[in-house]
């Protein structure tokens, strides 16, 4: 007589099969989350900064609008340019007349050279004199006793080498007063370059007052028009830096240990969840404020003494810089999940060997 199952060992067969595919499905989600960890707790999120004018004034000229994109280069508004331009042509009239001063001084200071050099020739014409006053009544003196010349004539050459003597001296002292009655034109060559900072001063500002995109961008947040009087501590609108879009993907601080920078990561947005983008880690949080304890108080850290049971890992930012984003897509905020392949590295070192 044939043997047959018992219905009860037939309805172990269904029970086990489900355990099986329970296990097995566990085991590749712990194998998933371990080598491809993903969280939706993720935003798109790009670098901006605050426009403003560089110069204070009136805005006379805005050809952008809200939202709008822009290129590198764009003119983004522009100040008055009057009285900047004001204040350049001053300077530069500074500078001329200046110019004009150094040229009147200039011609001075040749003339008293040229007295200078007039006085020197008539202080040496002088010693010349004196020497040769000099020279005769050393000549005439031996002569006296002998009886070849009179008294007189000794007297008449010492008078006349006193007299040459008294000329040279007073020519000399001529000469150093046409010396230093000579001037100088360093002092107002010191002005004029003082004329010049202020004259490239004036011309900076003068360019300042066209502020223009330094990179592609979005313009958000523009809440004002021509006729604004704008101050340069004061953001006009913000302008979004669309060459360089990232996700910030908040990672539990278990998964942390592998992720390194430069791991590669698949990112989406909910705006349009079919489509995907490729990326790499750029740089990994180190801190967060915490909810609660560690806050110093006086110097020292003071910690909750309530105990929670149920202690939830801490979340940590991991920026990812994504590789070729839509521009039309991306939106500082959206939010977005994130993935990413902690197996890369060993694919590629086994197909490198």
């Amino acid at each position: 007589m044939p043997s047959t199952s018992s219905p009860a060992s037939k309805s172990k067969w269904p029970a086990l099969l489900l355990v099986i595919v329970t296990v097995a499905l566990l085991v590749f989600v712990w194998w998933r989350v371990d080598t491809a960890p993903s969280t939706d707790d993720a935003y798109a999120y790009a670098d901006t900064i605050d426009v403003s004018a560089e110069v204070p004034g009136r805005i006379v000229e805005m050809p952008v609008r809200d939202n709008q994109a822009v290129k590198k280069g764009d003119l983004l508004l522009r100040i008055d340019p009057r009285p900047l331009a004001d204040e350049l042509a001053r300077a530069q009239a500074s500078l001329a007349a200046l110019d004009a001063q150094i040229a009147l001084m200039q011609r001075a200071i040749d003339a008293q050279r040229f007295n200078a050099k007039s006085v020197q020739a008539v202080s040496e014409k002088a010693r010349a004199a004196a020497a040769l006053a000099a020279k005769t009544l050393r000549r005439t003196e031996p002569l006296l006793a002998p009886g070849y010349v009179s008294a007189e004539d000794v007297d008449r050459a010492r008078t006349a080498h006193a007299a040459a003597q008294a000329d040279s001296n007073a020519a000399q002292l001529q000469f150093q007063q046409a010396s230093a009655a000579v001037g100088s034109v360093d002092a107002l060559v010191a002005q004029r370059s003082v004329i010049e900072a202020e004259i490239a001063l004036a011309q900076h500002r003068l360019d300042m007052a066209s502020v223009r995109a330094p990179f592609d961008g979005r313009i958000v947040s523009l809440k004002t028009t021509v006729g604004q009087y704008a101050t340069p501590l004061k953001p006009i609108f913000t302008l979004i830096d669309t060459e360089h879009w990232y996700v910030v993907a908040n990672f539990r601080e278990t998964q942390l240990k592998r992720i390194r920078t430069g791991t590669p990561a698949t990112v989406y947005l909910m705006t349009d969840s079919g489509r995907r983008f490729r990326g790499t880690v750029d740089s990994i949080g180190y801190g967060v404020l915490p909810d609660d304890g560690g806050l110093v108080l006086e110097g020292l850290p003071r910690v909750q003494r309530s105990l929670n049971w149920v202690h939830v890992a801490q979340r940590f930012p991991v920026k990812i810089r994504v590789d070729a984003p839509d521009n039309t897509l991306f939106r500082i905020g959206a939010s977005a999940v994130a993935r990413l392949d902690l197996d890369a590295d060993k694919r590629n070192g086994a197909t490198a060997r």
